[in-house]
């Protein structure tokens, strides 16, 4: 992984500080209301799931870039995302765009299984490691638009960034009845959005512009519309 690393680090204390204060600040005051959700963002070290050159920011209500163009999501992004899946306990994740594994270690406090799908091999070796002892995510290396049909039908898919649009190879690996959630690129803008499959169609509906990392591969194809 190309990034330069600055060797600095956070000493527990420091680590818990910072996580109290992003939740206060960038998750409490964003809407993210599900508690569970909280309790998981205020427990797990961040600085563990994010490349070494950029752990010390961590925190930072930004994206955090890694190597290859890629970048790891704001953290009220996530916690937005996945306040509007209305997550329950049962559930089976589809979560597209692993990155480092800090959405996939969230959910796995919340829900049953998780499959976690990151294209980027450094990205995904540092997922590997954070996640080692997890046993509800299954961490699997393949582009993001293909997702992982063999894990399906999936009660909820969640693109951790922002797409053009969501290929019908995704939607295909949802039950009827399940919900997506992601960040859409239209015109210039990005918006997270939110739906469910169901047996007359897929739709989405905006629900916030926010800023949001961009995910490679899922250019919109000549002639779609909305």
């Amino acid at each position: 992984m190309n990034i330069s690393l600055d060797n600095s680090h956070l000493d527990a204390a420091t680590s818990e500080t910072m996580r109290h204060a992003m939740v206060s600040s960038q998750l409490r005051t964003n809407a993210v209301s599900d508690q569970r959700i909280l309790v998981a963002m205020n427990t797990l070290p961040r600085e563990a799931y994010v490349p070494a050159g950029v752990r010390s920011i961590a925190y930072r209500d930004t994206a955090l870039p890694v190597a290859g163009g890629r970048a790891i999501n704001l953290p009220m992004v996530t916690g937005r995302m996945l306040t509007e899946a209305y997550l329950e306990k049962n559930d089976r994740v589809l979560l597209i765009g692993a990155a480092g594994g800090y959405t996939a270690a969230i959910l796995a406090q919340i829900v049953a299984d998780v499959v976690a799908v990151e294209e980027d091999a450094a990205l995904a070796a540092l997922a590997r490691e954070a996640l080692a002892g997890t046993p509800n995510v299954t961490l699997v290396e393949a582009p993001l638009a293909a997702g992982h049909a063999d894990g399906g039908p999936y009660d909820v898919l969640i693109v951790d960034g922002a797409i053009e649009h969501v290929p019908d190879v995704l939607v295909g690996q949802v039950r009827t009845g399940g919900r997506v959630v992601t960040g859409l690129v239209d015109g210039g803008v990005i918006r997270l959005a939110s739906g469910r499959k169901t047996d007359g169609g897929f739709g989405l509906s905006p629900f916030m512009d926010s800023d949001c990392i961009v995910l490679p591969g899922f250019a919109k194809p000549q002639g779609f519309r909305f």
